[in-house]
């Protein structure tokens, strides 16, 4: 790297801030702060990756073409009573989040990636800005990214009236040791995004790596997403642990209580496919996350900019989440390389990632209208009619092809 030409804080060590990090810091001295104590590592499931995401990991310099993940051909549908109903052809790359974590966290430099840094409070300065932490610390640079998430700290001081939606439905979250899962199972499933759709419902799953991205053929594990109607007061059940504490937003997978994962695998039984009842057998430790939408009406505020999910939230049927925030971190380098002044980087950096994101959310609330327990439009009301049906639901459900429509 040549003399940097400004000093970058980026709040938040997950994936956006790591690709923010790492397209900055050719031009930059970056440093990142994580609130987490410790590496993210292990915190996350399957990935759907997309053609974007590849973009910006080349921008990076990033090496990924040989391992980034598992590739799949095809979809498959699978009726109630275990028929393969319907086959689509989807060539597409599946990967898992630690594994593209790792990918990242090992190019960027360790000196520079803080843990256990908390933000209290953005600082805006007549030229530059600040950071301020929970254990007394501040960082000073010139501009501001923030990177964390859906429970964003930055997007919280700058859009205190901008908080999640919760959208009337959970995501039951699993992986399967490839080698637990049986030769005659294994060929119905293992090598495609396989699908069925429960009345009101919708199971899905796919290849990623096994434990430390291993990739070697049966090694690997299957991820399974089962979407679920929950309303507020069964929400609020599922989110209470066995010591009655109700956590908010979400809840980590080990306090997750008993009688909630037994009554989540007795649905099982009776809605699900029975390839995906054999494969719920052999789930260990579920997750469960509370499905929402977040829809920011700006991203630039002075030397301030907010990326991935602390801007959008878009629910997971698009499969967009990573590469929005490959995206936002792209356009924000190419912004800062062209224009004279960060100010004016961030208004055009906004300026083409506002209505990405916003095309995004769109789609994602037509995938998953047909599991709201309520429309509020005619539109809502057909897109649910729609993606009811498998051909619909194999066809779009995790591409970005509408983008080039």
């Amino acid at each position: 790297m040549n003399d940097p030409e400004g000093r970058v804080i980026v709040i938040g060590g997950s994936l956006a801030g790591l690709l923010a990090g790492l397209l900055l810091r050719r031009r930059f001295a970056v440093d990142i702060y994580e609130r987490a104590e410790a590496e993210l590592a292990g915190r996350g499931a399957g990935i759907v990756t997309h053609p974007l995401l590849g973009e910006t990991l080349d921008a990076a310099g990033i090496g990924w073409q040989q391992g980034l993940g598992i590739e799949v051909q095809t979809r498959r549908f699978f009726n109630h009573d275990g028929g393969a109903g319907l086959e689509y052809p989807y060539r597409q790359t599946l990967t898992a989040w630690d594994r593209l974590y790792d990918l990242l966290r090992r190019e960027f430099p360790a000196a520079h990636y803080h843990c256990g840094k908390e933000l209290v409070a953005v600082e805006e300065r007549p030229d530059g800005v600040a950071a301020r932490f929970a254990d007394g610390s501040l960082a000073e640079g010139d501009l501001l990214i923030g990177a964390d998430g859906l429970r964003s700290t930055v997007r919280a001081q700058f859009l205190p009236a901008v908080t999640p939606i919760y959208v009337g439905y959970v995501a039951w979250r699993a992986l399967v040791p490839e080698s637990a899962i049986v030769p005659v199972l294994h060929a119905q499933v293992f090598d495609h995004m396989a699908f069925c759709l429960p009345p009101g419902e919708q199971m899905l799953g796919y290849p990623v790596a096994g434990p430390n991205n291993d990739l070697r053929s049966g090694c690997r594990r299957y991820n399974l997403v089962w979407y679920r109607p929950a309303d507020q007061i069964h929400l609020q059940r599922l989110l209470t642990d066995e010591a009655g504490t109700i956590h908010a937003i979400s809840i980590p997978p080990p306090l997750i209580s008993r009688a909630v994962i037994a009554k989540m695998r007795e649905a099982a039984e009776a809605v699900l496919a029975p390839q995906f009842r054999d494969l719920i057998r052999l789930a260990g430790q579920p997750m469960l996350q509370a499905i929402y939408d977040i829809e920011t009406p700006r991203m630039a505020f002075g030397r301030v900019a907010l990326i991935g999910d602390a801007a959008f939230v878009a629910r997971p049927h698009v499969g967009a989440g990573v590469a929005k925030s490959a995206q936002d971190a792209l356009a924000l380098a190419r912004a800062l390389e062209d224009a004279g002044d960060i100010v004016t980087a961030l208004k055009r950096m906004e300026a083409t990632q506002l209505p990405f994101g916003r095309r995004i959310i769109a789609r994602a609330r037509a995938l998953g209208a047909c599991l709201q327990p309520s429309h509020a439009t005619a539109e809502e009301r057909a897109n649910a009619i729609r993606f009811r049906h498998p051909q619909a639901t194999l066809r779009e459900t995790a591409t970005l092809d509408f983008l080039k429509m």
